[in-house]
């Protein structure tokens, strides 16, 4: 990656970042470069236990990843958090999207100031006990 490039991807993410790490502008601009410069930020999806989404990721594991589309859904009106994100998950070729968990709590400003930037792409962890994101720069 170009110097510039990289330049612009830090700053644009830091100044994401910044409102939502209290506005501490040092913070968020080292924070933006820590995640540029590893090419993105990887996440374990929590919640998989609930319900039937272990049910969902064993099915999930007959995929290549290619095929599975992870989508982040903000869920304002979540009555245990309002600032939740929601992991939806779908095949290609599928009917719809299902829940699959929650970006982590302490993780979810730093995601939402991602967000539209960095695509998504889905690594399923090797024992289907859960599920990981990575926000690929």
């Amino acid at each position: 990656m170009a110097s510039k490039e990289l330049k612009s991807k830090v700053m644009t993410l830091g100044n994401k970042l910044a409102p939502k790490m209290g506005g501490d502008r040092t913070a968020a601009f080292i924070q933006a470069w820590q995640i540029v410069k590893a090419g993105g930020l990887e996440l374990a999806v929590k919640g998989v236990s609930f319900g039937s989404r272990q049910e969902a990721l064993r099915r999930l594991a007959a995929y290549e990843p290619a095929q599975i589309r992870a989508v982040l859904v903000p869920e304002p009106t979540n009555p245990i958090d309002p600032a939740a994100m929601a992991v939806m998950v779908g095949v290609q070729g599928g009917r719809g999207l299902y829940c699959l968990g929650y970006v982590p709590k302490t993780l979810t400003p730093i995601v939402a100031s991602m967000r539209g930037q960095l695509p998504v792409l889905w690594v399923l962890d090797g024992e289907i006990r859960g599920a990981r994101l990575r926000l690929a720069a």
